[in-house]
């Protein structure tokens, strides 16, 4: 079992950052791989970023390519998303996934964080 707890998100404006984190409990985090969803209002959870067990492979969706960059930190179970250059079509409730798999689907992932929000404005 792996529970995750999202923290970072925040109002801030067009061309701005964040970063959130997500915290892993459990012992055994170093061997899942971890991605990054959201969902905007009305819409579905979409795949933003994944990273490895190892943190040697990345993946994100081509709409952050550039902006966004997922990491990990295993000693402290903690995946990270920086978010530069913010777009108000980021605004989202964004949620942390652990998976035995590296994977940009949806169910390729066996637990979810509660998610936090970020609002982009313009």
């Amino acid at each position: 079992q792996v529970q995750l707890v999202e923290s970072g998100g925040g109002l801030v404006q067009a061309g701005g950052s964040l970063r959130l984190s997500c915290a892993a409990s459990g012992r055994t985090f170093s061997s899942y791989a971890m991605g990054w969803f959201r969902q905007a209002p009305g819409k579905e959870r979409d795949f933003v970023a994944a990273i490895s067990w190892s943190g040697g492979r990345t993946a994100y969706t081509d709409s952050v390519k550039g902006r966004f960059t997922i990491s990990r930190d295993n000693a402290k179970a903690t995946v990270y998303l920086q978010m530069n250059s913010l777009k108000p079509e980021d605004t989202a409730v964004y949620y942390c996934a652990a998976g035995r798999s590296y994977s940009n689907l949806y169910n390729g992932y066996d637990y979810w964080g509660q998610g936090t929000q970020v609002t982009v404005s313009s």
